[in-house]
């Protein structure tokens, strides 16, 4: 904590940067309990649950290259500025779902903001080396990520509270706010060199976006523990996308707890992710690259059992149990790969790197998403849950696997850029 509070206290840049993920990620949470509960609301039906997280995955999937190459080629700050202005809007235009409730709209709207996304998040991403000291990096990735699941819990919660007491208008009036405030944080950001990728030319925009695409992903393909993350990533989206549709039928129609039962399921899941995160700032420093390989391998095996257990339980308290559990493993693992991430990752990539990530997983979880969406209508919640925890921590395997045929060698010194 001390460490968290210092990095606060002395950098101006990443204390900005971090003032507007706090406000922003609680108005996401608050737009996502208000259109998730919403929809089962007036539809009652998990499969136009699976249609807006659907219609984000294409969206992200969409956004996600061009995002990349725009973050590597121009500007970071002022592309982080626009993404939050523009959904500012968009947030606002959620409210003509209340007056003209089609489903179609929250499709739309869904698919608008997230495909502004990427270029924050991976923007984000990008200048995280460059606002933080290598000493202060694993401190500034843990307190962001932990953050992030702080605002998780946070956002649910209130979220879950504020759509049943003050209605679906006040979250998507908070969500708009939200983003503004993100904008202004952002814009006061300040480096002598600018946010451009290290050693580009001013002048230089981006010109093939196809070729500088396609090269970003030699550039993954030639680094074997950034390759091996990425595959790790979309191998657990196979189950982690069905949990983002089961989270809300778990709490509408297994527990019958409604909106608030949503809420506090997000909520115990960030509990558990915020956990892992500490636990992994502490862990990371004193792990020699090997331990920490064999460490992932371990959290994602406890991640599938604990989530497959959370499926079954039939008591409300232990399914918090085993959901926090679950999510412990996954906040340790996340943690720690991003760390990695950011000290191996070029910064001339980082923007390409980033968002490929986030369009490779959210694509997986789109299909993950879709069919857990379908299968919500003819097979039984908890047989859906048990599979997906077995998806995921199948991941487990393949890792193993790469770890003992010596697929993943520590990243030498020139890839440390």
């Amino acid at each position: 904590m001390a460490g968290f509070v210092e990095l606060l206290r002395t950098n101006r840049n990443y204390r900005n940067l971090w003032t507007g993920q706090v406000v922003s990620e609680v108005g996401d949470h608050f737009n996502n309990i208000a259109v998730f509960s919403l929809v089962l609301e007036t539809t009652g039906s998990g499969l136009i649950v699976s249609g807006v997280l659907l219609a984000r995955g294409v969206a992200m999937m969409i956004a996600g290259p061009l995002a990349g190459v725009a973050l590597d080629r121009a500007d970071r700050r002022q592309l982080m500025i626009w993404s939050d202005a523009i959904r500012a809007v968009v947030a606002v235009c959620f409210g003509l779902c209340l007056i003209y409730p089609a489903t179609w709209l929250l499709y739309l709207l869904s698919a608008m903001l997230m495909f502004c996304s990427p270029f924050f998040t991976s923007g984000r991403a990008a200048i995280l080396p460059r606002i933080a000291t290598r000493e202060q990096l694993h401190t500034a990735n843990t307190l962001t990520q932990t953050t992030q699941w702080t605002n998780l819990a946070i956002g649910m919660f209130l979220g879950g509270t504020s759509v049943h007491s003050l209605g679906y208008e006040a979250a998507f009036a908070l969500n708009a706010m939200s983003f503004v405030v993100s904008a202004f944080s952002v814009s006061r950001l300040s480096l002598p060199e600018g946010f451009r990728p290290a050693g580009l030319p001013r002048e230089r925009m981006v010109a093939r976006p196809l070729h500088e695409y396609r090269e970003g992903l030699r550039y993954m393909r030639s680094v074997p523990l950034v390759f091996g993350l990425a595959l790790l990533g979309v191998g657990w989206a196979t189950g982690g996308g069905a949990a983002q549709v089961l989270f809300s039928l778990f709490g509408e129609k297994v527990f019958n707890k409604g909106a608030a039962g949503i809420g506090i399921i997000w909520g115990f899941a960030a509990i558990g992710l915020i956990a892992g995160g500490a636990t992994a700032h502490r862990l990371m420093p004193r792990l020699s690259f090997r331990a920490y390989l064999w460490l992932v391998a371990l959290c994602y095996l406890v991640h599938g059992v604990a989530y497959a257990a959370f499926s079954q339980m039939q008591s409300f308290a232990w399914a918090l149990f085993f959901i926090a559990l679950s999510r412990a493993a996954v906040g340790m693992t996340s943690t720690m790969n991003m760390t990695q991430l950011l000290r191996t990752v070029d910064d001339a990539y980082r923007g390409r790197v980033f968002s490929t990530f986030e369009s490779m997983n959210w694509g997986m979880m789109m299909i993950s998403m879709t069919a857990a969406g379908f299968a919500s209508d003819y097979y039984d919640t908890r047989t859906i849950g048990l599979w997906s925890g077995l998806a995921s921590g199948s991941v487990s395997i393949f890792w193993i696997w790469a770890v003992l045929a010596g697929k993943l060698p520590e990243p030498r010194l020139e890839d440390r850029q």
